[in-house]
């Protein structure tokens, strides 16, 4: 199980929530395709649950949860990984944080597309 939850900071700026948009169409095909995936590398997985939220999400509540049942708990936590990395890597969610006085758009380092302007 992974649940990710809003930091209160980001280099020292205090975060008062976040909002997340998505081009939902293309994220909810990226996560089904994220679920296969994970079908064909661990074929003893039973069950897979991957949600994001989008809008505000106030801080300390959860942005992401992913759970992963399998007979086998390393086939399950590698799993998890996977899902988590390559949902950032590859899911167009987009993340604004507000702070006190102003707001930034972060992109995910591991997203390919970030990487591919450079």
């Amino acid at each position: 199980l992974c649940l990710g939850t809003t930091r209160n900071n980001f280099e020292g700026k205090k975060v008062i929530h976040l909002e997340y948009e998505a081009y939902t169409s293309m994220a909810e095909t990226e996560i089904k395709k994220i679920c296969r995936d994970v079908r064909q590398k661990w074929p003893s997985v039973k069950h897979i649950a991957v949600h994001h939220r989008l809008g505000l999400v106030p801080i300390t509540e959860a942005s992401v949860i992913i759970s992963v049942s399998s007979p086998y708990r390393a086939e399950s936590l590698e799993a998890v990984m996977y899902c988590i990395n390559t949902l950032k890597a590859s899911v167009p969610i987009w993340k604004k944080e507000i702070y006190e006085d102003k707001y930034s758009w972060k992109e995910n380092k591991e997203c390919f597309w970030a990487n591919s302007e450079k």
